[in-house]
This record gives structure tokens, sequence and C-alpha cells, in this order.
């Protein structure tokens, strides 16, 4: 059975708090360092974000205006998966901006950046549901609250991606079965390692510590006329005599 993978996008792939910022500042005359601490000088009030988002709703295709954190690393994730034959779903709850559909814009945003014709869904409920729902073997996500409920709702492992380092969550997401990397580049080696456990390992996948330890590479393995890296490239279809 492949390894299935479910990743986030905002936070993960794509950098939401910078276009939300500029947006901001736009929108208010001025910039907020943090959307996170609602104690914090510069976090912006109810009304502030209201309005905000309000914008957002209305500007064609917000959301493809964002920037990726580590655009090699998503042309990188693409090879790796077409290699392994790993089935990945990218998982977003993004609310709907003025244009093409939130689905629409986030396949378009990830195939520019080198991972063609993406499984996007679209996910208003709780993520524990979805990796159950789909069987995955692993999600990568940004926020310890949706790691949380994959761990608890399912038999999938979570990796939360912390880009600014926090003591205090990293511990706590350790303490709960969930792995914690900096950096997306980290995550996908992480996927790696559980792509060559994976075949030996029963029941609930792996210990915390299994994920870090030295794991073979993956293996292109034997591929019978394979479709070109790039898929959308026009290729002819069989004739009948062929089939």
């Amino acid at each position: 059975m492949s390894l299935r993978v479910g990743i986030d996008i905002d936070g993960v792939l794509a950098d939401f708090k910078t276009a939300f910022h500029e947006t901001s500042r736009a929108c208010l005359g001025r910039r907020v360092e943090t959307l996170l601490d609602p104690k914090s000088a510069q976090a912006l009030g109810q009304d502030d974000v209201k309005r905000v988002w309000e914008v957002v709703a209305r500007t064609p295709n917000w959301w493809m205006t964002l920037k990726p954190y580590e655009p090699e690393q998503i042309a990188r994730l693409y090879s790796l998966t077409r290699a392994a034959g790993w089935e990945v779903f990218f998982l977003t709850n993004r609310p709907g901006s003025a244009g093409d559909s939130v689905q629409f814009q986030t396949q378009s945003w990830i195939e520019c950046h080198g991972f063609y014709m993406p499984a996007v869904l679209t996910i208003p409920g709780s993520r524990g549901e979805v990796a159950n729902g789909l069987r995955l073997n692993i999600v990568i996500d940004d926020l310890l609250l949706n790691c949380i409920e994959v761990v608890s709702a399912s038999t999938a492992k979570a990796l939360l991606l912390l880009r600014r380092g926090d003591a205090g969550l990293e511990k706590h997401a350790l303490e709960r079965g969930i792995g914690v990397v900096p950096r997306l580049e980290e995550a996908i080696e992480i996927v790696q390692r559980l792509h060559a456990l994976l075949p030996t390992r029963k029941g609930r996948l792996l210990r915390l510590a299994d994920w870090f330890a030295p794991q073979p590479a993956v293996g292109a393995g034997p591929a019978a006329e394979p479709l070109p890296d790039n898929p959308r490239v026009a290729r002819p279809l069989p004739s009948a005599g062929d089939q």
C-alpha cells in the first residue's frame, strides 16, 4: 500500500502571515507583527481582523499572491512522490476570495511551484476526521491543535512544523507523540524515513524516536512507461489497436 500523506498549506507551504500582514497594512495603514498573541501591542482587534478579511474576500484570486516558504522543497516533494508512489493530499480551510474557487487557486499555486496535478481538499471541519477517513499515515501541519486532532482521531502520525522556535509548544507536542521540525525540508526527510519503515511495522505506526533514526533513502524502484515529469505535457492517447 502506498504511503498516504496529508500536508497543510498555510504555514507549511505558503507564507500566509506575511501576505495577511501586507494586506492589513494596505487596509489599516499599519502592519501587525503577530496574529497569534492577542496581548501584543501590535495585534489586530476583532473589528480590524474582520476588515482585513473583507478585503481578502473582495480581492480576485488573493490566495495566488502568497509566497512559498521553501519553493525548492515543493518541487522536491513532487519528485519524491512520483518516484516512491506516494498518495499526497493537500489540506486547507481557507475562506473564499473573489475570482476562482479556493480549491482551484490552491491547485494552481501549488502547480506554479513544481507539484503537478495536486489533490487539494478544502476541509471545514476536524483534521482528525479527515486523516481517519483518508487512512493517512502522516500529516504535516503548523498548528498544534490540528496535530492533536489527527493523533486523537486516527492512526496517522502528526508532524508539527514550527518555523519559529517555541519550547513550550515543542514540549507539549513531543509529550503527545507528535514530531516537531523547523522546516519543510526536514519534514520531507521524516516522510522518507516513514516510507522506509512502513513495510516493517504493524499496528499503530512507529514510536517518535523511530522517525529520527537513520534510514536508507527512498529509491525510485522499477517503473514501466512512466508519465513525463510534467504530466500535463501532451501525449498521444493509445489507439484501439494498442488496447
